[in-house]
């Protein structure tokens, strides 16, 4: 039997729902307050009868995700979340706690069908789009991860242990889903009061959907998943660019940028043997020179599926040292959660096999 998601609900479905059951009035607003903050189960609820627990169980479910296996980093600071949607469906959530605050890195889609060469998310292409809610969802099982779990008190003071950071960089394309996307963002800045400035989505370079984002004018981040400064290359290792070419992406990206007052950023992963050459960071330097943007540098996160391999040391600060003398403003991010498997799609691969 296929469970109501409660979360999905209205405040007046809810109601409704509830006085069904023979329920007071004031129960909707009880069960509205734990489902607002990511109880994933009804057993939590210790403010509702064990009765009206257990009956809920029987007939719904919390939230329109749930977890089938989470991962912790040796380093404590990273988590993953392999999570199942309603019909079955798994996509992946990471949870990075870092001196600036908690970040949640949100997957905007069921698989990926953007076929990139160096990606684990496209492995099994493109199942569905994910809703708003299974968006916020994620965040929210993330924060509940920070809270203590079932340790959580109801009007608690969580202050120090909130999510403060949003970045939809999983799995998928989240401009092939850009409504559902800017449903979710509004909400987590409305519901959550997290900052438009603490939010970033990472496209592949979808124009129409950039140019959506303009359009709507919030001033968030935006990052354009790069990797290669002239078009053959690019085409190779990402086939949307035979689509969408790196000059009309740009363009379309620095429009946003100019628009919000937002810098710009390039994410680039750093392949070794194929674009990590003296020359290829002399044509990004070229491609970005005076250009109001950041560089990511991102050494490759091994895939077993990928017939690629990371870049040496020795390379990945050559590249930076040459940005670096060509004005161009870059950082290599920091690797986090390697051990388990942290880069998008790869828990859910392991999860299929």
């Amino acid at each position: 039997m296929t469970k109501d998601i409660l979360f999905n609900f209205t405040d007046v479905q809810l109601a409704q729902y509830l006085e069904k059951m023979g329920q007071p009035k004031f129960r909707a607003k009880q069960v509205s307050e734990w489902l607002k903050r990511g109880a994933p189960n009804f057993q939590v609820m210790k403010n509702l009868p064990e009765s009206l627990r257990k009956q809920l169980d029987e007939t719904a479910t919390t939230l329109p995700c749930e977890i089938v296996q989470k991962l912790e980093s040796s380093d404590g600071q990273t988590t993953k979340f392999l999570l199942k949607l309603n019909d079955n469906e798994v996509i992946e959530t990471v949870l990075m706690r870092t001196t600036y605050g908690n970040s949640v890195c949100v997957s905007s889609q069921a698989g990926c069908a953007m076929g990139c060469k160096f990606c684990a998310s496209t492995l099994l292409g493109l199942k569905r789009n994910l809703t708003a809610n299974e968006m916020f969802a994620q965040v929210l099982t993330a924060q509940w991860a920070l809270r203590g779990g079932s340790d959580m008190k109801p009007n608690g003071d969580f202050n120090n242990n909130d999510v403060s950071h949003i970045v939809v960089m999983g799995t998928g394309e989240p401009l092939q889903n850009t409504e559902n996307l800017k449903g979710f963002l509004e909400r987590a800045n409305h519901d959550l009061n997290i900052s438009w400035r603490r939010i970033t989505v990472s496209t592949c370079g979808i124009i129409p959907g950039i140019i959506e984002l303009t359009e709507w004018g919030r001033p968030i981040n935006l990052a354009i998943s790069l990797h290669a400064a002239l078009d053959p290359m690019r085409s190779d290792l990402m086939p949307i660019n035979n689509r969408y070419k790196i000059n009309e992406v740009l363009d379309a990206a620095f429009a946003f940028s100019n628009k919000t007052g937002r810098q710009l950023m390039i994410e680039y992963i750093l392949l070794g043997g194929i674009n990590d050459s003296i020359k290829c960071a002399e044509d990004l330097s070229a491609l970005l020179c005076g250009k109001n943007c950041m560089v990511n540098l991102i050494p490759w996160n091994a895939v077993a599926e990928r017939n690629l391999i990371a870049p040496s040391g020795n390379a990945i600060h050559r590249f930076q040292d040459i940005l670096i003398k060509n004005g161009i403003h870059v950082r290599i991010r920091r690797e986090r959660g390697a051990d388990i498997g942290s880069a998008c799609g790869q828990l859910r691969i392991k999860n299929s096999a």
